[in-house]
């Protein structure tokens, strides 16, 4: 035997030891780099749902409200401006929303689950400008007699009605989105969640 014995049992303690201590290091090390693939309170609050009160919601009013990182417009429609929608099929691209840019159960001439209150995307389809509300009759810039009401995209002059389906001969090729939504009651929207969700 040599000068120094071996003593194997204070060997496997510091090679245990030695071994717990480094798992420990590498949780220390991966508990952050993992989190950080999690997403933010930020990033999960963007894509919830959003509530909105429209018990203030008085006819021709409209709201601005974000979801998603996207202007949602909540307006009230009058009796008037609901029967007009009917009589403007020659002068839309898709006045059936064949196209599918809204939900089935707002696939109507009035594109929303309550005639009254329209919920749309405020993004114009052409590049992703912001139309205006325009909901004036016979608005003289644009198209008079013929104008009906509804939004006017003053970038590249695309025009849609009050119910966001597109008007023929402008550069916009299809209707406005019509979100996923529902009514909570009568007075609240919950934007992002289907009626049946």
């Amino acid at each position: 035997m040599s000068e120094q014995e071996i003593d194997l049992k204070k060997r496997r303690f510091l090679t245990g030891a030695t071994s717990v201590v480094g798992a420990v290091g590498v949780g220390f090390v991966l508990v952050p780099f993992l989190s950080s693939w999690m997403p933010s309170a930020r990033a999960k609050a963007a894509g919830a749902p959003v509530d909105v009160d429209i018990s203030k919601l008085e006819e021709g009013q409209l709201v601005r409200v974000l979801w998603r990182k996207k202007p949602v417009w909540i307006f009230k429609r009058d009796t008037d401006t609901i029967a007009r929608l009917d009589t403007l099929d020659d002068i839309l691209v898709d006045p059936n929303n064949d196209e599918p840019q809204q939900p089935d159960y707002a696939k109507n001439t009035w594109r929303s689950i309550n005639p009254e209150i329209a919920v749309i995307i405020g993004i114009c389809t052409h590049l992703g400008c912001s139309p205006t509300y325009r909901p004036e009759l016979g608005a003289a810039d644009l198209g008079g007699d013929e104008w009906q009401g509804g939004f006017y995209c003053p970038c590249h002059g695309s025009k849609f009605d009050l119910a966001g389906r597109v008007f023929k001969n402008v550069p916009a090729p299809i209707n406005l989105a019509i979100p996923p939504y529902h009514f909570v009651s009568d007075t609240l929207v919950r934007l992002g969640v289907d009626p049946q969700a």
